[in-house]
């Protein structure tokens, strides 16, 4: 069974979770129709470690995870609050 540090509820099993895709920066709001289907539709699939939204789906508690997509192996997990104003985790 593989096991999910959450922010709120601690230890818990990956079933109770889904994964909604990278954190990343929206465009500005006033942004071109490109800039925004990019945004929406483009994602870099890279392999190493990448920072994703997970939501615990009883609680609906939303998170960000830090995760290692070579290994799948979760590294950290953290509330969004703690992200600064660069989208990087503290």
């Amino acid at each position: 069974m593989k096991i999910m540090p959450c922010p709120l509820n601690g230890p818990r099993n990956i079933q109770e979770f889904i994964c909604r895709g990278e954190v990343r920066i929206p465009p500005a709001a006033d942004a071109s129709a490109e800039a925004w289907a990019e945004y929406l539709f483009y994602r870099e699939n890279k392999a190493g470690i990448v920072r994703e939204w997970w939501c615990h789906l009883p609680t609906t508690f939303w998170f960000i995870a830090e995760r290692d997509t070579r290994t799948d192996e979760i590294i950290r997990t953290y509330t969004f609050d703690a992200l600064d104003e660069s989208g990087s985790g503290r």
